[in-house]
This record gives structure tokens, C-alpha cells and sequence, in this order.
């Protein structure tokens, strides 16, 4: 029983080497709220990202509201791809709640309800709002969190978390402040 033990954590830790991920098909699976739409796609093979994926993924992920298209920053992907990997499910749905939003809708947004923040990272198409189905938010947030690579948001009444390719930061919004401290 030890030996296979031993032998399961070395091929997990194995599955996690860079080398073997630089030499793997990297593919996300997300479901637009907004739209109704899924999208399944292999968007890297190796170190080399694949052009028409991500112009997909960009359509997928406009502004619903005006149809607008901006091309995302990969990196943002390839956080998604390790969060999922990170939580134990590397090849579960995301459920995507934002993606690139025009200023104008940021705008919007801003009029009408609170935690938009003025210069978000949605207007950047560096940034999407996701929840996972099956898996607790908070533990998503947790698991985004010690990846340590951009921000972090935790909106738990709308039950949905932030996750960015700016500077590693996090907040909480309308929840204790004891979240964000680590308190």
C-alpha cells in the first residue's frame, strides 16, 4: 500500500513538471451566463498559443451587451487552465460571468450597481469573472489565491470570484474584511 502511494505521488508530481506541460495540448471548456454559449477548445500545444483559438475565445468572451471584440491576454487562460488543474479538476466547465467589457458598459455598470471598479481590467479584456459549478467559490478564490499570479476578487452574494493578469492583489467585496487580511 505505501509503494503505490509512493508511486501515485511521484506520477502526480510528475504531471505537474514543467517540462512535461511545455510539451502538452493546453485546452479550456467555459460556458457563457449571458450568452448560453460553450466553448471546448485547445488554445495552446506546448509553449506556442494557437492564433484561431484565441480569436474564438476572444469572440466568446465579448462585450454581450454590445457585441464588441478585444483580444484577451493568454496568460489569463493558462492562469484558468492551472486553477482548474489546482482544485482537482482539470478538465471542468467554467462558467464565465464577465469577460471584456467596452468603457461604456463599464460605465454602465458602475451607475447601476457597486464593486465595478472604475479602471477595471474587463475594459483590458486582462480579466474574467468565473464560478465553477460543483466547486465552492470560496475555495476557488483560495485555490486562485496561492497561485499568486494577479488579482484576485471574491464576490460571495453574487458567488463568483475575479481573477486578472495584473499585480498579485486581493479584495473581498461586501464580505469581512478578516478574507482579505488572511486573518
Amino acid at each position: 500500500m505505501r509503494r503505490a502511494a509512493r508511486l501515485l505521488n511521484r506520477v502526480q508530481c510528475l504531471l505537474r513538471s514543467p517540462l512535461l506541460r511545455s510539451a502538452r495540448i493546453i485546452a479550456c471548456f467555459f460556458y457563457n451566463t449571458h450568452t448560453a454559449e460553450r466553448i471546448d477548445i485547445v488554445y495552446r500545444r506546448g509553449d506556442q498559443y494557437i492564433s484561431d483559438a484565441l480569436a474564438k475565445l476572444d469572440f466568446f468572451l465579448r462585450d454581450h451587451r454590445t457585441g464588441d471584440v478585444r483580444h484577451f491576454d493568454p496568460r489569463l487562460y493558462d492562469i484558468l487552465s492551472d486553477l482548474t488543474f489546482s482544485i482537482g479538476h482539470p478538465d471542468g466547465e467554467i462558467d464565465i460571468v464577465c469577460g471584456y467589457r467596452t468603457p461604456s458598459t463599464n460605465e454602465s455598470l458602475r451607475a447601476h450597481s457597486t464593486g465595478v471598479a472604475r479602471n477595471s481590467l474587463h475594459i483590458q479584456a486582462e480579466a474574467i469573472d468565473l464560478r465553477m459549478p460543483g466547486v465552492d467559490t470560496f475555495k476557488l478564490r483560495q485555490a486562485a489565491l496561492a497561485l499568486r499570479r494577479g488579482g484576485v476578487g471574491y464576490y460571495p452574494h453574487s458567488d463568483f470570484i475575479h481573477v486578472d493578469t495584473g499585480r498579485v492583489r486581493q479584495w473581498c467585496f461586501d464580505y469581512p474584511s478578516s478574507l482579505t487580511t488572511g486573518d
